[in-house]
């Protein structure tokens, strides 16, 4: 007898229909086609068991099973339920007329439990969108299907309930749960910016930065704070919308990194690497490709810290991602593209020491050696960062001081302003939302600069020796600085303060 029912695999960050296609006839032996990995094949020995341990019945008969599209790799674990309920369809142990209303996912235990899956969210998006009207799929991932609107969700524990469902002898209510009140439930920060003391120039320039989405490194000596007001960005961003929330929550269910029972996102993501990762880690791929830290990252920051630590092939897989706002993975068996759109944070010492520029301890580095350690960092990497910024240890009466802070919510009420001009300025045009993603055309449309502005920048390029790639720079951070300050003009001031985050830029930095 020929049944079948649907499931889905992942390619990249979306998913793609499979219709799970099985006869049964007379003969012996199980055969799955249709280009399926090792974890596919390897789900016919967990269903034998499941079946068992559910007091099922395995036919003893000829059953093949075929994965279509044929063309298409089938990886992972996750076609297990699905296959099974194609087998218990075929041999009239199940009721058919659910099998081919609902998408069916999930990993079998040898003991019939079902476990949960990758990519939750994307495959009930991609059942939904094929007209379907719901999705099977283990309890612990309903939470995060629930959250597509118009789609009947069944959380299931074991294949023997998922039997009983389909036969109807039980009841399982649908999991509902509104995107809207998903993204309404933060959870609060456990860092703010009112626990950092001093560091006012510091936490100005991240608030530009932010506002802007520009990317930033920090330079300063080694406990001067810059992990700690790194960790402390997310706070100060805007929150997410439900097309960021959505788009995020898909990389990290991909990826396998969202908690248990985690429906939708709703905190931009911080990713913080160490600098021994590997160039794989970082952008993605390998074997069974799986999203890497940039494209985690997506919608957030990621902060490398110690840069010049990192080494020079990692971070020139940077550059391109830095630039389009994604990574194009390609390789001999499959070309698949992520989402990278993020704000790098970075931080670094000064110097091999770690004291140059240091207010009170000496700085043992020649010159040359500053100037060699600041060149472990490529100039077309550096180009694709905004502000530069010196963090200056805090002295004892700062740290003293009883004053409280200004805290991360009055700081993201500024960013937020800002970011609303912003998305009023690039109305309409299709993949710019923040002045750093600005083109040359764009910075000659939307950052006209008067003749006092001009003539200030003018002479700030020579008397401080700036590079030629600091000029764009500059002006889009400028832009920034007025959208914060409300002024539709870019005035000299918003040009002098942009002036003063360029403080790494080659040309002076190890020779002053």
């Amino acid at each position: 007898m020929f049944t079948k029912c649907y499931a889905a695999t992942l390619t990249g960050i979306e998913a793609i229909l499979v219709e799970v296609e099985t006869n049964v006839s007379p003969g012996l032996g199980m055969s799955l086609v249709g280009l399926p990995d090792n974890a596919v094949k390897e789900s016919q020995e967990r269903i034998r068991s499941a079946f068992m341990n559910s007091d099922v019945r395995m036919p003893g008969k000829r059953i093949i099973v075929n994965l279509a599209p044929a063309d298409i790799k089938k990886e992972g674990s996750a076609l297990d339920l699905s296959i099974a309920a194609a087998i218990l369809g075929a041999t009239e142990q199940i009721a058919q007329q659910k099998l081919t209303d609902y998408m069916i996912m999930g990993e079998l235990s040898l003991d019939g439990t079902v476990k949960p899956i990758k990519g939750a969210l994307p495959i009930a998006i991609n059942a939904h969108k094929n007209g379907l009207k719901g999705i099977v799929l283990p309890i612990s991932n309903a939470d995060e299907a629930a959250v597509v609107e118009g789609l009947e969700v069944i959380g299931v524990t074991s294949l023997r309930e998922f039997i009983d469902w389909m036969n109807g002898d039980i009841e399982i209510t649908p999991h509902s749960k509104e995107m809207a009140n998903s993204l309404a439930k933060k959870t609060p920060y456990a860092e703010d910016f009112a626990d950092v003391k001093g560091q006012g120039y510091v936490k100005r320039a991240l608030e530009v930065a932010v506002a802007g989405g520009h990317n930033v490194i920090m330079i300063g000596s080694p406990g001067s704070g810059k992990t700690m007001l790194a960790r402390r960005m997310p706070t100060i961003m805007p929150p997410l919308t439900l097309d960021e929330a959505l788009e995020t929550t898909k990389i990290h269910s991909v990826a396998g990194k969202l908690g248990a029972d985690m429906g939708l996102m709703t905190q931009r993501p911080f990713r913080s690497p160490h600098h021994t990762t590997s160039p794989v880690a970082l952008v993605g791929g390998g074997s069974n490709p799986q999203p890497g830290e940039i494209s985690l990252a997506h919608n957030g920051i990621l902060f490398l810290d110690e840069l010049p630590e990192f080494g020079r092939n990692i971070l020139e897989v940077l550059r391109q991602p830095l630039e389009d706002k994604n990574i194009m993975i390609s390789r001999a068996k499959y070309s698949i593209e992520y989402p990278a759109n993020f704000m790098l944070v970075a931080s670094m010492n000064p110097c091999p020491c770690g004291y140059y520029n240091h207010p009170t301890k000496d700085c043992v580095c020649s010159s040359g050696a500053v100037f060699k350690y600041i060149n472990k960092i490529s100039g077309p990497l550096f180009d694709r960062i905004d502000l530069h910024v010196e963090v200056v240890p805090v002295s004892f009466e700062e740290m003293s001081d009883p004053t409280p802070a200004e805290s991360s919510a009055t700081i993201r009420e500024r960013v937020i302003k800002a970011r609303q001009i912003q998305s009023e300025r690039f109305k309409g045009l299709s993949g710019v939302h923040t002045n750093a993603m600005m083109s040359s055309s764009m910075i000659k449309e939307f950052c006209k600069l008067s003749d006092q502005c001009t003539s200030l920048l003018g002479k700030a390029m020579d008397k401080l020796n700036l590079s030629a790639r600091a000029y764009d720079r500059i002006i889009k951070v400028a832009r920034t600085i007025a959208d914060l300050a409300d002024s539709k003009e870019i005035l000299p001031q918003h040009i002098a303060e942009a002036i003063n985050y360029r403080s790494l830029d080659r040309a002076n930095w190890g020779q002053q």
